[in-house]
């Protein structure tokens, strides 16, 4: 399967899934344009194909401007299926600053402590700042984060896809490429996606 048909299988699915109002803002959204993909590529060069496409087709669903629309919709998920999250726009990519250090250099002091921190497959002498962070999730990224990393340590996979988990804070790698990623949330039937049966009993 191509990159372009998995993403359009993944949109196709997700749209299904989605409540009505989430697939009325999703109605407003609009692609990036080449000249911003050009610029995700340039810093990141090995930036999957997928990715790219996505983009193209989606320019962002985290608190992203469309023209009169302000569109907020939580449309993909990781291995902590309490937390959704959004999709960021190329700019937000680019703009990402919450990491400009190795874990090393973050968490040195207490990585003896704490051995669960790096899962297999991640370098931590690696700046974050070198993956790529496409999406936050539901709680503004101040709780998880999803990663592609191009500089992975031994027995990962280059372009894996890390999980950042906050209180308490671990890395792990949930899926060895961007393609592998959406499949597997395809494979979960969007189980990130809360039924709106299941809010209303929760209220």
């Amino acid at each position: 399967m191509t990159a372009h048909n998995i993403v359009d299988q993944y949109l196709t699915g997700l749209e299904e899934h989605l409540t009505e109002e989430d697939q009325q803002q999703l109605a407003y959204t609009s692609g990036a344009g080449a000249a911003a993909l050009q610029q995700l590529q340039d810093r990141f060069p090995a930036c999957p194909e997928s990715l790219l496409y996505l983009l193209s087709r989606i320019n962002g669903t985290y608190w992203q401007q469309y023209g009169e629309h302000e569109v907020c919709v939580l449309m993909l998920g990781s291995d902590v299926y309490e937390y959704p999250y959004y999709l960021k726009s190329v700019a937000q990519i680019l703009e990402e600053k919450s990491f400009d250090r190795s874990i090393n250099e973050v968490y040195g002091a207490y990585l003896e402590e704490m051995p669960e921190l790096i899962g297999a497959g991640i370098d931590p002498d690696i700046n974050i700042r070198e993956w790529l962070c496409f999406s936050d999730c539901m709680n503004n990224g101040g709780t998880s984060q999803l990663f592609i990393d191009f500089n992975p340590g031994p027995g990962g996979t280059k372009g894996q896809v890390i999980r950042f988990l906050h209180d308490p804070d671990s890395f792990a790698v949930i899926a060895g490429s961007f393609d592998e990623y959406l499949q597997q949330l395809m494979e979960q039937e969007y189980a990130f996606i809360i039924p709106e049966e299941d809010e209303e009993d929760e209220e």
